[in-house]
């Protein structure tokens, strides 16, 4: 019956801490469908469930006639920041179980006598070792003891361990010990999921790995059991097709992979945000995008330089102290860079010891929320203090959909921060804006200037619910003149989910100096992990014939820490072209630091993104009606906080605004999941793509 239904419909949902979106597009189609509600942490399927329950009536269609599902969740993420995943255990090198706490063996803050690691996931007694070695280049040193397995196996069983990993010394360059281990547990604890370190991540770096493999292990059973559930729910409600997930790259792969390697989702909603950016700057025309994506937990940064999202394969969750490098879990994993810049409209503001406004990192989250909320919250919050400040209307917030209490907001403000500091609840309110708003600006400022970029030079985007709000001050104290400001900014990430392309990437460690690579040994490796991802992408739904390659290697000058990625081809290595190789590494290095160096290069991981077609999301918004309008006219005025005062602002409905409209500020643009506060100074013209652009006139 399924199939004789016509099914053109997609769906993308993106779980926040605080809200749950959900946006529903056909193909084709200029318009889509939103829905934005609050999050239900103790189930996070439930709203997945009723939000497209609503979208799906919203259309008037069934599921049946949606032809993907695609989905990014926290789920993975706070697990691991919460350290509530399951009871996991270890085997590793005899003699090497310890490197978890070893770690680095360096300090993240030198000065701080007080300084607090990230406890390992998997305390000490549930790390077991087995007689093995591998030396540097992969070769066994001593061979593998699997008859020391039986007695591991019973330890582990007598410690309750629910999900285990196998990480080895040298593995990367040679799995053969580690898939023996992994094959043989699966007689001998058929009931316990496993990871392997030569599976989840086969790269340089012994820690990094090893803490990545145990994260994995730790979330495994928890996102298993969430994506089944998932599964169910929706064959219930009449999807019978493949779940997508959206992986902390940008790409999305069917959930059956993803299951395989959960910890590759850590970052899945913010990386999907990204793709929503590199998306509406493409239909600007803006290449250079700084993505500012401020939601209901956390506000992170993204730079997308020359139409492409800035990447990385290190990447850091749960850290110990906030902002601080080094204090997290380390991950090698696949993942759009960005970072952690400040707080979210739910993170609580208080007075600290020293009597100055501090704000988060603690957040109310969607349970009980924001004070305005009336959900039981009584800790102020950045949502509490930008309705105090007018930036939100008790009454239209979410398209009038949930009532604030105005009231109750500016209570808890005078009573917990305007009174301590002897000040109004308007003045803390602001100061609370300007502290959030001004951490944000100088950290993602640092943020670019680390990667070798002036952020002066990039265009702002700001998304999440929170994001539109304090985009112009934050790019104002960053000295961004230029913003582009897309419809739907509130669900971005959602839309984002609709634009990413079926597609997987792998890695894998192969050191060595360029002159004495084995480029007959390179391209046969190139070739398997050809084959691997392109298998992975076609059993999600590619067709063979549509699926591309993009081959690069990690490489960096000899003695150098950091590494970059630089694209090459297949046949570049298949004809032992070290020129072709070099050149290719020149002209990365310099594109990134503005020259190169006279020095011998050495690689060190070879890297493949297969990809399935790409999404027609972006061709169909960038088609859409070009009928010219003039200046709209503001639904209403209310008093706006702007510096010192409060001004009567006209208010706009984003709808009403259409190619060629034309404002200056102050205003406030609102539409049903965010709000956009304008401000003095600001000029704002709508472009073709019905994207709102803001240029700062002085």
């Amino acid at each position: 019956m399924t199939d004789k239904i016509k099914a053109d419909w997609r769906v993308g949902v993106d779980i926040g801490g605080t809200f749950t979106d959900i946006v529903l597009w056909r193909e084709g189609s200029e318009n889509l469908v939103q829905v934005k509600l609050l999050t239900t942490p103790d189930d996070p399927s439930r709203a997945v469930l009723e939000g497209a329950g609503r979208a799906l009536e919203q259309a008037g269609i069934t599921a049946a006639q949606l032809s993907s599902f695609v989905h990014g969740t926290t789920l993975v993420a706070n697990a691991l920041i919460e350290r509530k995943g399951v009871t996991t255990g270890l085997i590793t090198t005899q003699g090497f179980k310890d490197v978890l706490e070893i770690g680095r063996e360096w300090r993240y803050d030198l000065f701080n006598l007080d300084i607090e690691m990230p406890a390992p996931l998997v305390p000490r007694h549930r790390r077991l070792e087995i007689e093995e070695r591998l030396d540097a280049s992969g070769a066994v040193e001593t061979a593998l003891n699997l008859d020391q397995l039986p007695a591991l196996v019973d330890e582990l069983k007598a410690l309750g361990v629910q999900s285990l990993a196998v990480s080895l010394l040298h593995s990367y360059l040679n799995p053969a010990h580690e898939a023996a281990i992994g094959a043989e547990l699966q007689k001998l604890m058929p009931e316990v999921a496993v990871s392997l370190s030569s599976d989840v991540s086969p790269e340089m770096g012994e820690y990094e790995r090893t803490s990545t493999t145990v994260a994995n292990a730790y979330v495994h059973p928890i996102f298993r059991d969430y994506v089944d559930r998932l599964v169910a729910a929706l064959q219930q409600l009449g999807y019978t097709r493949e779940l997508l997930l959206v992986l902390s790259d940008g790409r999305c792969i069917a959930a059956d992979v993803a299951v395989k390697y959960p910890i590759r989702l850590v970052q899945s909603g913010p990386a999907a945000g990204a793709e929503a950016a590199r998306l509406f700057g493409e239909l600007a025309g803006q290449p250079d995008i700084l993505c500012f994506d401020m939601g209901g937990t956390t506000a992170k940064a993204c730079l997308i330089h020359n139409g492409q999202p800035e990447r990385t394969v290190n990447f850091e969750v749960a850290r110990e102290t906030r902002f601080a490098e080094g204090s997290g879990l380390p991950l090698l994993i696949p993942a759009i860079d960005m970072i952690e810049i400040g707080a979210g409209g739910g993170s609580i503001a208080r007075v600290d010891q020293r009597g100055l406004l501090q704000v988060g990192p603690d957040s109310a989250s969607a349970d009980p929320g924001p004070v305005c909320y009336g959900r039981g919250g009584e800790a102020p919050t950045v949502t509490d203090c930008d309705l105090l400040l007018g930036y939100l209307d008790e009454n239209s917030f979410l398209g009038g959909t949930m009532k604030l209490d105005r009231a109750a907001a500016e209570k808890a403000i005078k009573t917990q921060l305007g009174d301590p500091l002897g000040i109004s609840p308007q003045e803390a309110a602001w100061g609370v804006h300007e502290t959030v708003t001004s951490s944000m600006a100088q950290a993602a400022t640092i943020h670019a200037i680390e990667r070798g970029l002036d952020a002066t030079r990039f265009a702002m985007l700001p998304i999440g619910g929170a994001g539109p709000v304090h985009a112009c001050s934050m790019a104002q104290k960053m000295g961004i003149n230029r913003m582009v400001c897309p419809a739907g900014a509130g669900v971005a990430s959602a839309i984002g989910m609709l634009a990413a392309a079926i597609s997987f990437e792998l890695g894998r460690a192969a050191p060595c100096e360029i002159d004495l690579l084995d480029y007959e040994h390179a391209a046969s490796l190139l070739t398997e992990m050809a084959d691997e991802a392109s298998a992975l992408v076609v059993s999600a739904g590619a067709k063979e014939a549509d699926v591309t390659q993009e081959f690069s290697v990690m490489m960096r000058y000899l003695g150098q820490g950091y590494e970059i990625e630089v694209p090459v081809t297949l046949e570049m290595i298949r004809q032992k072209d070290r020129d072709a190789l070099l050149t290719a590494f020149s002209d990365a290095y310099s594109d990134r630091y503005g020259r190169s160096e006279d020095m011998p290069a050495e690689l060190l991981s070879w890297r493949l993104a297969v990809t399935g077609p790409k999404s027609t999301l972006g061709d169909t918004l960038g088609q859409r009606e070009q009928e010219v309008g003039g200046t709209p006219e503001p639904v209403r005025h209310r008093a706006v906080w702007f510096d010192e005062d409060y001004v009567n602002t006209p208010v706009y409905k984003r709808s009403d605004f259409s190619v060629g409209s034309h404002i200056e500020g102050p205003a406030v643009i609102e539409e049903t999941e965010s709000t956009l506060v304008l401000p003095v100074g600001f000029i704002l013209d709508v472009d073709t793509a019905h994207n709102l652009i803001l240029e700062l006139s002085h």
